[in-house]
C-alpha cells in the first residue's frame, strides 16, 4: 500500500517543474550507486547460535536487560495466548499435522544431523584443499616467473659487461698480434743485419788480403826484372 503511494506521489512529482526533476534526478542517483567499492564482509564458516532450532540467540540478549531472563518466553507465551484467546490462529487438523511434521524433522535433523553435517564439511573440506591446492601452485609458478625475470634482468644488466669485457679481448688481441709481427720484423731485420756483417768483414778482408798479395807480388816481379837487366858500357869507357 504504501509502496503503491510512493510510486504515485513520484509520478505526479515526475509532471511538475524543476523540482520534480531534481526528485527524480536524486532518486536515479541513489539508485544507480556504486556498490562495487563497498567491503564485502567475509562470509562465515558457522552460522549463528540458535534457542529451539529457530530462534536466534541476539533477541535473546536484546530482552535479558529489560525483561530478565524469564522475559522472553513470557513474551513468546502471551503472544501464543493473546493469538489462540482472539482465534486470530484457530487449532484445527492442519494444526496436528504441521506438528507431527515438524517432530519428524527435529527428528531427522537430531538423528541424521551430525552425519550430514560431517558429510557436508568433508566436502566442503575436499574443495578447499582442491582450491587451496591450485592456489598454492599458482603462487608457486608465479614466484618461480618472478625469480626467472630477475634472473634475466640481472644477466641483461651484465650484458654491457660483458660487451665490454668482450671489446677488451679485441683490443688485447690486436695489440697482441701488433706485437708479434713487430717482433717477428725485428728478428727478420736482426737476421739480415747480423749476415751482412759477416759477409762485409769477409769481403773486406779478402780485398785486403787479395790488396797485400798483389802489391807483394809486383814487388817481387820489380825486384826479378832489375836483377836480370844487363848493365851497358858507358861513352867514357869506349
Amino acid at each position: 500500500m504504501l509502496s503503491r503511494l510512493v510510486f504515485v506521489s513520484g509520478n505526479a512529482l515526475k509532471s511538475s517543474g524543476s523540482f520534480g526533476a531534481g526528485l527524480v534526478q536524486a532518486s536515479r542517483s541513489l539508485q544507480t550507486s556504486s556498490q562495487s567499492l563497498a567491503p564485502v564482509p567475509p562470509l562465515p564458516e558457522k552460522g549463528g547460535k540458535t534457542r529451539h532450532g529457530i530462534i536466534p540467540e541476539e533477541l535473546f540478549q536484546l530482552l535479558y536487560p529489560k525483561t530478565g531472563v524469564t522475559g522472553p518466553y513470557m513474551l513468546g507465551t502471551g503472544l501464543l495466548v493473546y493469538l489462540l484467546s482472539k482465534e486470530i490462529y484457530v487449532i484445527n487438523h492442519e494444526t496436528f499435522v504441521a506438528a507431527s511434521i515438524g517432530a519428524v524433522f527435529i527428528y531427522g535433523i537430531k538423528k541424521f544431523g551430525p552425519q550430514v553435517a560431517a558429510f557436508a564439511d568433508k566436502l566442503n573440506e575436499e574443495k578447499v584443499a582442491k582450491a587451496q591446492e591450485v592456489k598454492d601452485l599458482a603462487v608457486s609458478n608465479l614466484t618461480q616467473a618472478i625469480e626467472d625475470e630477475k634472473k634475466e634482468q640481472w644477466r641483461a644488466e651484465g650484458r654491457s659487461m660483458l660487451f665490454d669485457a668482450k671489446r677488451n679481448n679485441v683490443a688485447m688481441l690486436l695489440e697482441t698480434n701488433y706485437r708479434e709481427r713487430l717482433h717477428m720484423v725485428t728478428n727478420e731485420v736482426k737476421r739480415r743485419l747480423d749476415y751482412q756483417m759477416p759477409s762485409r768483414t769477409c769481403t773486406v778482408a779478402w780485398s785486403r788480403s787479395t790488396w797485400s798479395t798483389g802489391s807483394r807480388r809486383a814487388s817481387s816481379a820489380a825486384s826479378h826484372l832489375s836483377r836480370r837487366r844487363p848493365v851497358l858500357p858507358s861513352a867514357s869507357q869506349t
